[in-house]
């Protein structure tokens, strides 16, 4: 048993067992080995556990928790995170893959910049220069809102200092956007590492909530205006006004569309999200 590993691998899972033991096993064959797996089932009601703790068993690195009661999946992330003993956390999914150089290579690089309080990786190649390289908290708002889009990535392409991560309370129960809102807030006060492609792998498969998309629209907006008027938002007043009013001029356009095309509900809905928070 490791003692102290490094790195704490999170694996949060409900109804996975198609594909549970293919993430365990890419996590095993990292040939970074300084690791602990904590695998934590949100009541599955398949055979998703009984299939984690045949690995259990075979490997002292593997931790199987099964939850009293359904979480749902952010809080079930801090869950896990809650037995966690690394210095970083690192999120792989029960239906996701991760190559068995990744872990090394997260590591190495978020070693690289010891100021940094996170990183998110599969990202497309940069123009300006390589990765690895750090941001701030005001480059990463600029690079997300003024460049390539950075708080998009989901929790598979992250990596967290825990220390950070226990600072900002984890994850909120917001559904859907509870990384696009942790994204925003880590980056009002922590540098960010930026991390290449060819890390980690996610699958798309039609069980997954990201298919609801479309239902959640009106979160990341709502989020999207409430960080870009948050007192700490790191980028000029200027910037995030002009960003502001962009947002308030294309959802109007939205309203208009919706009543030329006779759709009163979507005009209805997008006139009261104008009203309650583009305020």
């Amino acid at each position: 048993m490791i003692a102290t590993p490094l790195v704490s691998v999170l694996m949060t899972a409900y109804n996975r067992e198609k594909y549970i033991g293919e993430a365990m096993e890419s996590v095993l064959a990292s040939t970074y080995t300084n690791f602990e797996l904590i695998v934590v089932d949100d009541r599955s009601k398949d055979r998703t556990v009984d299939i984690a703790r045949t690995f259990e068993k075979k490997d002292d690195r593997v931790k199987v928790y099964v939850n009293e009661v359904n979480l749902g999946d952010y809080p079930n992330r801090n869950k896990a995170a809650s037995y966690a003993a690394g210095k970083y956390l690192k999120y792989v999914d029960a239906d996701d893959y991760i190559y068995p150089w990744g872990l090394d290579m997260l590591i190495t690089m978020m070693e690289r910049f010891p100021e940094a309080g996170w990183g998110l990786c599969s990202l497309d190649q940069y123009r300006g220069k390589p990765f690895p390289f750090e941001l701030s908290p005001r480059d990463a708002y600029e690079y997300n809102y003024s460049g390539p889009g950075l708080f998009h990535k989901a929790p598979l392409s992250s990596i967290i200092r825990r220390e950070v991560f226990e600072s900002e309370k984890g994850f909120s129960p917001l559904r859907m956007v509870g990384d696009f809102e942790m994204w925003h807030r880590l980056a009002l006060r922590h540098k960010v590492v930026l991390m290449p492609q060819g890390i980690v792998w996610y699958r798309e498969h039609g069980e997954q909530e990201i298919k609801n998309f479309n239902e959640f629209s009106g979160m990341y907006e709502k989020l999207t205006f409430e960080y870009l008027s948050h007192p700490e938002c790191p980028l000029e007043k200027g910037a995030a006004e002009q960003l502001r009013q962009k947002m308030k001029g294309r959802k109007s356009r939205q309203i208009v569309k919706a009543i030329l095309q006779l759709k009163f509900r979507r005009a209805y809905n997008d006139r009261k999200a104008l009203k309650s928070y583009y305020v």
